[in-house]
């Protein structure tokens, strides 16, 4: 379920971060039994700890227990290197236990006898069983571990506390072992190697009563837990809202004419052509035509570093310091590291934070070469434009192509998909005879008369300007 839920509300146990709640509509449902599944390394154990830390307090205890996994020590050596950790609350407000050796000297019956007697002594709010899988590997039968799973989900159900049931299973166990039909909700993390780094990513499988963001989620493992960015999602269009006709000057000279007055306030512009050819001088001048008329900006930027930016800049005869001052904002991300979900949720808390409305992205070709998955990547690119549109923030996108119009169109995971998606596309041409021929061409201008002609350019110490038109 991925929409909103009417009728009463469920009380959640939250995780520690937002923005897995906001994936789980609030957090796991109360009283629930939850499983936390995925490959060794996901970062299964740190979700458990970090939402216990979270939760617990002066009320009831939080009961930890670990089977045939990691032993006490080591868990707690290593838990100690998260912001979330607070040795205040070990012993009576975070309880952590080993019954590894109890129910491996007594047979697996100890496991139960141990969760009754939590229950019934410490009464806990929360009990968090790592790994609960591993009882399968001491169990003779599978009708054994039937019959223990069914006394321990009548155990749980009638007392007030949830549970979570952390575990190295597969999508291949999900479909076979017991305890997934009995489960409340499922959270499967996985991690995916691209390159020299590894992608991990948080999906909702079920979670019984309530809504939830289906599809990935990408996160980080970081020093504060885990750093959930909810996948990008179609924005709901305001019954009232209309497109804008308004029209903003592009920062070009001579360009404003051909495009019937200038870009629709709004609309995105694919802007593409090979290296060498004014892309990102063409991008920033729109920006800065911006913040001289007071409107705020934002450049996104994969390709130069804040030094080269800076010099590029200030060669086009302006003060990046005063710029920045007047509303010009910066956002570099190496292309090395770079995770398309952690610079769109940036991108967004910056237009919303700073009042942005004028943004370019240079190059979409970089957040291309993040993943894989060209589905995965149109739903964003489709989700983006569209979040863009009804904010009113109008965008340019760079795109580098490797040659010219035929050579754009073969990018089927990128330029030619992201095409149909643009409200305009203007292609930049550079020939080479005895110097560099610039020239434009506007491909596609939605809603408007624009010029048909291909336009010599020039680039200036002030930037770039329409030279004049071919015959």
């Amino acid at each position: 379920m991925t929409t909103s839920m009417k009728g009463r509300q469920v009380e959640r146990i939250e995780t520690g971060s937002a923005e897995a709640d906001t994936i789980l509509s609030g957090g796991f449902p109360k009283n629930s039994i939850n499983i936390i599944m995925g490959y060794p390394g996901t970062g299964k154990t740190i979700l458990a700890e970090q939402l216990m830390f979270h939760n617990a307090g002066n009320d009831r205890p939080i009961l930890y227990l670990t089977t045939l996994s990691e032993p006490v020590g080591k868990m707690l050596r290593y838990v100690q290197g998260f912001s979330f950790f607070d040795a205040s609350k070990l012993g009576d407000q975070v309880i952590y236990e080993d019954i590894g050796p109890v129910i491996t000297q007594d047979g697996i019956s100890a496991f139960n006898q141990r969760v009754e007697d939590a229950i019934t002594k410490q009464s806990p709010k929360i009990i968090v069983i790592d790994s609960f899988k591993a009882l399968h590997d001491i169990t003779d039968s599978v009708s054994e571990m039937r019959h223990l799973l069914y006394k321990f989900t009548s155990l749980v159900t009638a007392y007030d506390t949830t549970v979570f049931l952390v575990g190295e299973y597969t999508q291949k166990l999900s479909r076979v072992l017991p305890e997934f039909a009995t489960a409340d909700g499922i959270v499967e993390l996985s991690r995916t190697s691209k390159g020299t780094r590894d992608e991990r990513f948080m999906r909702v499988l079920k979670l019984r009563g309530s809504s939830y963001l289906e599809g990935s989620h990408s996160f980080k493992i970081t020093r504060d837990g885990l750093e959930v960015y909810p996948r990008l999602v179609t924005p709901e269009v305001p019954k009232d809202f209309q497109y804008s006709k308004n029209r903003l000057t592009t920062g070009i000279e001579g360009l404003d004419e051909l495009l019937d007055g200038g870009y629709l306030e709004g609309s995105t512009t694919l802007l593409a052509g090979p290296t060498g050819c004014g892309k990102t001088t063409f991008a920033l001048q729109f920006l800065l035509d911006g913040v001289r008329q007071g409107v705020p900006g934002l450049y996104v930027n994969f390709e130069e570093n804040p030094t080269q930016l800076e010099r590029t800049i200030n060669g086009l005869g302006c003060d990046l310091k005063k710029l920045k001052a007047a509303g010009l904002d910066l956002l570099y991300a190496s292309p090395v590291e770079l995770q398309m979900d952690s610079i769109i949720v940036e991108m967004f808390s910056r237009i919303d934070e700073l009042g942005i409305k004028r943004i370019v992205i240079d190059a979409i070709g970089d957040l291309i070469t993040t993943t894989t998955d060209g589905q995965r990547l149109h739903d964003y690119i489709y989700a983006l434009t569209q979040h863009f549109t009804v904010k009113g923030v109008t965008s340019i996108v760079t795109f580098e192509t490797l040659g010219g119009l035929t050579d754009f169109g073969t990018h089927t995971a990128g330029g030619g998909r992201f095409s149909y998606m643009s409200d305009n596309i203007i292609l930049l041409k550079a020939a080479i005879t005895d110097k560099i021929e610039r020239s434009m061409l506007i491909m596609k201008e939605r809603a408007s008369s624009h010029d048909e002609n291909a336009n010599k350019i020039e680039i200036t110490a002030s930037g770039v300007r329409v030279k004049e038109k071919q015959n």
